[in-house]
């Protein structure tokens, strides 16, 4: 009787890391149901011109990643994306990326804040870069909803002897 209970924990255990990005998903086959059955309720959706959908998984707090389902005008997926990646982040132009541009980007932001003597809103994520060391992302954004900075800054709270900036 406990081994057959150690399967199921096991099992579902298993189960849930496979939905974590994903994984089991199959692009030109999976329908919008699939995704949410597997990756559970989107944070956010958008729906872009042509009809296309994109679901935003973001895994944080706790995690430093943050993907998306795209989904075409028939429902079916396209493609599951981590979105929180340096070749992406630089889509993000200093001066000319909107706020609208900046969230389908990268999806929706851990934790926002205000600056107001700079009359700034930020939009904070953690993530890793491309060798898997922790940083957060910031992206700064003007009263007009333009990208004004995007800064990576590395989160020394992990390494020997560091206690992070805070």
């Amino acid at each position: 009787m406990s081994m057959k209970l150690l399967v199921t924990v096991v099992s579902l255990a298993l189960a849930g890391c496979a939905s974590f990005d994903g994984r089991g998903l199959m692009p030109g086959k999976s329908t919008e149901q699939d995704v949410v059955a597997l990756m559970g309720a989107p944070a956010d959706r958008i729906k872009l011109q042509g009809g296309d959908t994109v679901l935003y998984y973001p895994r944080q707090p706790e995690g430093r990643m943050s993907y998306a389902a795209h989904l075409g005008p028939d429902g079916v997926l396209r493609s599951v994306d981590q979105l929180l990646t340096e070749p992406n982040i630089a889509n993000l132009v200093r001066g000319t990326t909107t706020r609208a541009q900046a969230r389908a980007i990268l999806g929706p932001p851990w934790r926002t804040t205000r600056l107001e003597r700079q009359q700034r809103e930020v939009w904070e994520y953690k993530m890793y870069n491309q060798v898997q060391d922790k940083f957060f992302l910031y992206v700064q954004l003007s009263d007009d909803g333009i990208v004004q900075e995007v800064l990576m800054i590395k989160d020394y709270v992990d390494e020997p002897g560091g206690q992070g900036f805070f």
